[in-house]
């Protein structure tokens, strides 16, 4: 059975407020527990000594028998050097805002814009004909 050290929320709506607890990993996140080791109030200041409280000696027994703490039990585990901090993903950088198109994109628009010119000379070169033959058939008209 693999076991992990995670939280789980006991707190009422807009009041959260959790329980440290060594649960099996297929256990829901507030459903059966082994056993309570510590709360963890995230109202309290950072500074406050009882914003984290764990049974440290038990902390340690169930991370010798192979429990996995969860990533936030791992970074409060980690202030106390019962365990390494876990690393720091890389952040995406689709926050930010998007970046100018480059020269090199700029260009590719350009020469496509190339082609087109000789067809719209091509155009003009048209409609003064078909005006001329209108102006013929007007003229036959009258």
């Amino acid at each position: 059975m693999s076991t992990r050290i995670r939280l789980a929320r006991a707190g009422s709506k807009n009041r959260p407020f959790f329980r440290i607890v060594v649960s099996d990993k297929r256990s829901p996140r507030d459903g059966k527990f082994i056993e309570k080791l510590g709360t963890y109030n995230p109202l309290l200041p950072k500074e406050n000594e009882n914003r984290v409280l764990f049974n440290e000696e038990r902390v340690k027994y169930w991370l010798s028998k192979g429990a996995t703490p969860s990533y936030k039990m791992a970074i409060f585990l980690s202030k106390s050097n019962l365990v390494e901090k876990p690393p720091i993903p890389e952040q995406t950088k689709k926050h930010l805002p998007k970046v100018k198109k480059k020269e090199g994109e700029g260009d590719k628009k350009e020469s496509a814009k190339k082609p087109e010119a000789p067809k719209a000379d091509a155009k003009p070169e048209e409609k003064p004909q078909e005006e001329s033959k209108s102006e013929n058939s007007s003229d036959k008209k009258d």
